[in-house]
């Protein structure tokens, strides 16, 4: 695909509709983190259905998430991605909806497939939607601020959860209250991809009238660029985002004695440092070639799995100050990386699929995604409960280096202009 460059090209404005696309993302993501990191909590605990139900819960949501995702790209593809990506925001509004009153086990499953129904259809149609309401030479940073809007919803959800939630004298209540918010918050979503007619719908539409469609999951998967970012993006979920989700604060907490209030500084300033990074790493970043940026994200996760591996060799030296300024460095290095990979990953998805099969292409890239975080969170608890501090850290960095050496093998696939 040709793009235009120049100043010109840099400063060409985002548009109207990406900027209420971004807003509705970041109420619907707050919704989103208002209520998951309780949601097993009130399952088995609040609603005393037991563990067996939240584990019911989860498993009807990634067997209909996986299902919805490889449905959805082909429909997608053909009909055009608004309209999935608005039938994945209502279904999970009306999952999040059912939940709230739940009380038995029945509606917590139809919850369950609901809501995975809808992330499902979601991602793979979010592309598209993202893609069609910027120029496409501003569609690097269009991706880089999703990234960014989506992570920072969630946060702050967690963070009014957790104040909603303090001292509350009839938790169940409050909870249940927070799940009605979060179905609310998905419908201006809903509203507003609805609305919106991403670039080229209209040619999938004729190629749907001549019979002919764009490549299969299977001629996609053959060429050898598009297999090698599709493990790319199992392995960044593995290596990358899980570990810093669910590793590195037991690893801090268990392993090197860090308090759960310092484990919570850690997390916020990767967070704040998503946000602050953004516009003048964007510059840089978008100077180099996108199958370079992919690469260079992890490089900076093994640069920051390195920070941890020293604040714990230089612990005995440095103390304490040394030890949490290190873990602050690790924070901000991290955020970094994901942000070259939030610049790059998607505009290459786009590019190596073509406009009839960026459905296809995004459902493979959210499977590859649910995949690489189902396997991460227990392989890094195994690291953590089986090695110490300085071997957990030097493992980390090791993983970073396996998704380097995939996503080099994919700057060197790359179709050459």
């Amino acid at each position: 695909m040709s793009r235009p460059e120049g100043p010109a090209a840099a400063q060409e404005p985002m548009g109207r509709p990406f900027t209420v696309l971004m807003a509705c993302l970041l109420l619907s993501s707050l919704g989103n983190g208002l209520c998951f990191p309780f949601t097993a909590i009130y399952l088995s605990e609040l609603l005393g259905l037991g563990p067996g139900a939240a584990g019911g819960y989860f498993v009807a949501m990634a067997a209909a998430s996986f299902t919805a995702a490889l449905l959805g790209g082909p429909l997608a593809d053909r009909g055009g991605p608004h309209r999935v990506g608005a039938a994945g925001a209502a279904a999970l509004a009306a999952g999040y909806g059912l939940l709230a009153p739940a009380s038995s086990l029945v509606p917590v499953l139809l919850s369950g497939a609901c809501v995975g129904a809808g992330f499902g259809l979601f991602y793979a149609a979010i592309v598209g939607v993202v893609d069609g309401a910027v120029p496409e030479s501003r569609r690097r940073t269009a991706f880089t601020v999703r990234h960014v809007v989506n992570n920072v919803g969630i946060g702050a959800g967690s963070v009014i959860a957790g104040l909603v939630l303090h001292g509350a004298g009839a938790p169940v209540t409050a909870l249940r209250w927070l799940y009605v918010a979060n179905a609310a918050a998905a419908l201006p979503l809903l509203a507003v991809i609805l609305s919106m007619r991403p670039r080229g719908e209209a040619a999938a539409r004729e190629a749907a009238a001549d019979g002919t469609a764009g490549p299969g999951y299977r001629a996609l998967l053959r060429s050898r660029p598009m297999a090698l970012l599709i493990c790319a993006q199992a392995l960044f979920a593995v290596v990358g985002f899980t570990q810093i989700e669910a590793t590195v604060p037991l690893l801090m907490h268990d392993r090197m004695a860090v308090t759960l209030g310092w484990v919570s500084v850690v997390t916020a300033v990767n967070s704040f440092a998503l946000v602050v990074l953004q516009p003048p790493a964007r510059r840089w970043f978008e100077r180099l070639p996108e199958t370079v940026s992919l690469a260079a994200g992890p490089v900076l996760w093994a640069v920051a799995f390195g920070c941890g591996l020293l604040a714990v060799v230089l612990d005995g030296t440095g103390g304490p100050v040394l030890r949490y300024t290190l873990l602050i460095c690790f924070a901000v290095v991290f955020a970094a990386g994901e942000l070259t990979y939030s610049s790059a990953f998607y505009p290459l998805l786009l590019s190596w699929s073509g406009e009839a099969s960026v459905g296809r292409a995004s459902a493979l890239a959210s499977l590859a995604w649910n995949l690489g975080t189902a396997t991460g969170p227990p392989l890094g608890l195994l690291l953590v409960t089986h090695v110490p501090a300085a071997g957990s850290w030097a493992a980390l960095a090791a993983g970073a280096g396996v998704a380097f050496a995939v996503a080099a093998a994919a700057h060197r696939a790359a179709p050459r202009a």
